[in-house]
Parts: structure tokens; C-alpha cells; sequence
């Protein structure tokens, strides 16, 4: 997934199956359905259900042999979602089995819910994390994506709505060629590049190349000085009892800076507060959850909430003290959490989980992949997906030039 390196120009106007055709997937044949539909006579599909109502047990095994990682369907963490997070509870998923095994999940919404438009379809359920890539059985991939379909079939679904996926990953991959095999192609809606980092490199090659030496020289700089105000210490949060602990701080740092003011903190909602200690507390138990926190003496200056998933981490918060924003924080806490993860051994990449062009994390992990909303039909030529199409596509323009305005207003109010 992360040896990634498309350009703008290369992804424009594509649809899924070029998307996967440049990140190397082997075409499937007419031969390779056959097999695939040969393969998926045991796989049983259980149409839509209560998200809360699976059993974790099964949850967590899919998750261990899942094809590709991602940390915010990990159960503990969309069970948290799930059960208070403002907005994104009372979600449903669907799923696949093979005889007794849990192959296939995908938690989901009424797309009506997700965007207003009231049609037959559903859509990715958010888990807060900005990844919805659903879990597949790597041993069986396809027989996962096959039955994922057949279950949204009969929930009586046109179409899937997969918000937020990984457009060159495995799991991408085997959708596709399920898609393929039965006719069908998906239509991605939107994409970005993400940036990510690849943790088998050495960290000091690799901030050598993504920084200038006189961006360096500076960050030292600033560091040096920051030591003025106590010791400066990279803290690790792993257990329990030091997350819980670690985590009270993230939620203060977070909470008197901007996000404070916008009143979009964790801490300042109580349902999401809810959230993130029921779930950071429950990953922590299994190892998939550590804060990290950069400080100067006694006071933290900055922390991040990292979760981990196989061989991937999610960087999926930060906090920072703005008093201390000369000495750029935030950059700071990332080239410690850098070094970190590439000298973590079970870790081979880490998911920035940010926006595009994100102007902190960008020039600092410069690995990248390919992120976007597709529209899986689910039957072919069907009336009813085009008009999904395009209300998707009319939404879409809307949203953009109403976010198009809003910067034009703050730019002139900043005159």
C-alpha cells in the first residue's frame, strides 16, 4: 500500500480499476471469476445488522488475519464509536462468513443518514479516524468482498457508498476483481494523495532527505532553546494505567488551543470524551494504543494519540501547548514520533491519517497513497445507481463551493 507514488495527473478522472491497475494488480481473467465464484460456494452472508451485536471474539480474529490494517474498525475502537460518539452511534455492519468464520466486515449507514440523500443505498460507517476501509480475511479476500455485496444485496441496497478507502490496498483489490467478475465497476467520487511513512528506513536517512539541512539546523535550534524551560523528554505511554494517565494531558493541550476556541476538543463534548477514554483505555490492553508526549521540564508541551493495527500505526491526534509555538511543538513531537516508529520492528508503515497537503505533516513523511469515496453498484445497469451517482456528484460540488466561500470570507476578514 505505501510503495505508492501517483501524481495527480495519473489519477485524474480514473476509475477504480485503473486506480488498481497502476498500483500493479494483476488483471483478473474470466478464468480468475470462474475460480472466485467456485471458491465463495460456502461463504453465507448475514444481510444487516446491529453493529454492537457481533461478537467481539470473532471481531477480533478477523482483525488479526485481516488483508490490510486498519486500526479505526479495530472493535474496541468502533465499539467505543458506536456507543457515544456524537453522530456516528447506532451504526449497522455487514458481514460475511465462511461455515463458522467471520471473513468480511463492514460497518455501515443509511446513505440518508450519511448525506442527506434519501436513497436505497448504504454507506461506510465514520469511525472518527479518517479510514473506512473494511476488514477482509486475507486467507479468502474475494470470498470476503462477495460476501460483504451479497449482504448489502439483500439488506436491500443498490449500491455501497465506501467512504474513505484506500484506493491501491489489498483489500481494494480483491473488491475489484469480485466487481469485475460479475460485470460491475465502481466510480470513485473524489481521491487524495495521503502522507505516510515508511518505518524500515532509517529515521535520520530518511528526515535527511525529506528536510532541508537548514530546516534541520533550525529545528535543532529551536529545541536547544526550548531546553531552557526544562528537560526536554519523549514519553511513551503503553499501558493501561500510563494511557489513561497520558491521555488527561492530550485532552488539555488539545483543548486550549485552536480547536478550544472552535470548541471542537474531545474534551469539550462529553460523549466524544466518553469515547476516546473507553476506547484508548481498551486498545491500550491489547497493544494497540500508545500516547506520546514531548516535554519540556514538567510541562508537556505537545502529544499524540497513535494506534496500531499488524504492522501500521495511525497518527490520529495531536495536541499541542500554543505558548510554546515558536519552537514548532508539534514538529517536534513528530520527528521524535519518527524516530520511534522506525525503530519499532513490528512496525513497517504509519498512516499520517491527515487531510491533503497537510502543511505539518507533509514535508515530514513523504510517502504517499491514494485515499477517496467509491460508488459500488451492485447491480448492473441499474437506473437507480446513476441517480445515486449523481446526487452524489451534485452534493459534492455544492460542499465545495460552500467550503470555497467560507475560505474567501476568513481571507477577508484577515484583511
Amino acid at each position: 500500500m505505501f510503495s505508492l507514488n501517483f501524481g495527480e495527473a495519473e489519477i485524474r478522472g480514473r476509475e477504480l480499476a485503473d486506480i488498481v491497475d497502476l498500483a500493479v494488480a494483476r488483471r483478473a481473467s474470466s478464468r480468475d471469476a470462474a475460480v472466485a465464484r467456485g471458491r465463495t460456494a460456502g461463504v453465507v452472508d448475514t444481510a444487516q445488522i446491529p453493529l454492537a451485536s457481533v461478537d467481539s471474539g470473532d471481531w477480533r480474529a478477523l482483525s488479526d488475519r485481516a488483508v490490510e490494517p486498519n486500526a479505526y474498525y479495530l472493535p474496541d475502537w468502533e465499539l467505543a464509536v458506536n456507543a457515544t460518539a456524537p453522530g456516528r452511534t447506532d451504526a449497522s455492519v455487514l458481514t460475511a462468513r465462511s461455515d463458522d468464520r467471520l471473513i468480511g466486515l463492514m460497518p455501515v449507514i443509511p446513505l440518508s443518514r450519511a448525506t442527506g440523500i434519501p436513497l436505497p443505498a448504504l454507506a461506510s460507517a465514520h469511525p472518527y479516524g479518517t479510514l473506512c476501509t473494511p476488514m477482509f480475511d486475507r486467507a479468502m479476500p474475494d470470498d470476503s468482498a462477495l460476501g460483504l455485496l451479497q449482504a448489502a444485496r439483500h439488506a436491500g441496497a443498490r449500491a455501497l457508498l465506501m467512504r474513505e478507502v484506500a484506493l491501491d490496498g489489498a483489500t481494494m483489490k480483491a473488491l475489484h476483481a469480485v466487481l469485475r467478475g460479475e460485470g460491475l465497476r465502481a466510480r470513485i467520487l473524489n481521491w487524495h494523495l495521503r502522507a505516510s511513512l515508511d518505518a524500515t528506513r532509517d529515521a535520520d536517512d530518511l528526515l535527511q532527505e525529506a528536510l532541508s539541512g537548514k530546516k534541520l539546523k533550525e529545528l535543532r535550534r529551536q529545541r536547544h532553546r526550548l531546553a531552557e524551560h526544562g528537560e526536554v523528554r519523549f514519553d511513551i505511554a503503553r499501558k493501561p494505567e500510563e494511557v489513561a494517565a497520558a491521555l488527561e494531558s492530550f485532552l488539555k493541550l488539545e483543548a486550549s488551543g485552536w480547536k478550544g476556541q472552535r470548541g471542537t476538543a474531545l474534551a469539550q463534548v462529553e460523549r466524544d470524551a466518553i469515547f476516546i477514554r473507553r476506547a484508548t483505555q481498551a486498545l491500550a490492553a491489547t497493544g494497540n494504543c500508545e500516547i506520546v508526549t514531548l516535554a519540556a521540564g514538567d510541562t508537556p508541551i505537545a502529544a499524540g494519540i497513535v494506534l496500531r493495527h499488524q504492522t501500521r500505526a495511525f497518527f490520529f491526534k495531536i495536541g499541542i501547548d500554543e505558548r510554546f509555538a515558536k519552537y514548532s511543538p508539534g514538529v517536534q513531537l513528530t520527528l521524535e514520533l519518527t524516530r520511534h516508529l522506525c525503530a519499532d520492528p513490528t512496525i513497517a508503515s504509519a498512516d499520517s491519517t491527515a487531510g491533503p497537503d497537510h502543511p505539518m505533516i507533509n514535508p515530514i513523511w513523504r510517502g504517499r497513497f491514494a485515499i477517496g469515496d467509491v460508488l459500488v453498484p451492485l447491480k448492473a445497469n441499474d437506473p437507480v445507481v446513476a441517480t445515486i451517482h449523481a446526487a452524489l456528484l451534485a452534493r459534492q460540488a455544492a460542499r465545495e463551493a460552500a467550503r470555497r466561500g467560507v475560505h474567501l470570507i476568513r481571507a477577508w476578514r484577515k484583511r
